[in-house]
């Protein structure tokens, strides 16, 4: 795979263009006997830091078997419980492949892109905050433009932008895991059975 595939939330193509890059990734992982989970990372206290939970919450019912899905609307995966959560993903799962999910900032033209990296993203690096890298590949969705006060620019931002990335992001996925996985239910619990403080 290459090291960095982008997409435009408005093309009707992403999302299937999006499935056939994480069906790729995904496949391999299952044939390394690696369970699959989704971290969405965010906040639904800022209309820009909601990409994540949007996605999570899109795709509550999306477990299956070994596949597992953390941070939704109900319980975000934020700043506060970033490292708590990763130490129950380890402690659950052995060798977890992690496909992270969150907002970013970038240059006005890009605003509206989605970034598929072989890569962990760095969470909170916005605003400045010492977390760790998470992932084994990234899904990022721009948000809204980076530069100064880029706390305001999240809070400022369209929800309208938000939805449309968290709409072709979660499609994108959906259709991954049915195509390199299918529709088999599962008892792996998700973030919303286990206690995360909000």
């Amino acid at each position: 795979m290459n090291e960095k595939f982008i997409f435009d939330c408005l093309s009707k193509d992403s999302p299937f263009k999006i499935r056939d890059v994480l069906s790729y990734e995904i496949s391999q992982a299952l044939k390394a006997n690696r369970p699959i989970v989704f971290l969405c990372i965010g906040t639904d206290r800022s209309t820009g830091d909601s990409l994540g939970p949007l996605v999570g919450d899109k795709l509550k019912f999306l477990i299956r078997n070994k596949v597992a899905l953390y941070g939704n609307l109900e319980n975000p995966v934020h700043a506060k419980n970033l490292r708590d959560t990763l130490e129950i993903i380890n402690s659950n799962y052995n060798d977890p492949f992690i496909i992270a999910i969150d907002a970013c900032l970038g240059n006005i033209q890009n605003v509206g892109k989605i970034m598929i990296e072989r890569k962990p993203l760095h969470p909170g690096s916005a605003m400045n905050k010492d977390l760790p890298p998470v992932g084994d590949l990234s899904i990022t969705g721009i948000v809204n433009i980076s530069g100064a006060l880029e706390f305001m620019v999240l809070q400022n931002t369209r929800l309208f932008t938000v939805m449309q990335l968290a709409e072709t992001i979660s499609k994108g996925i959906y259709h991954s895991v049915l195509k390199s996985i299918g529709g088999r239910k599962s008892s792996i619990p998700s973030s919303s059975e286990i206690e995360l403080q909000n």
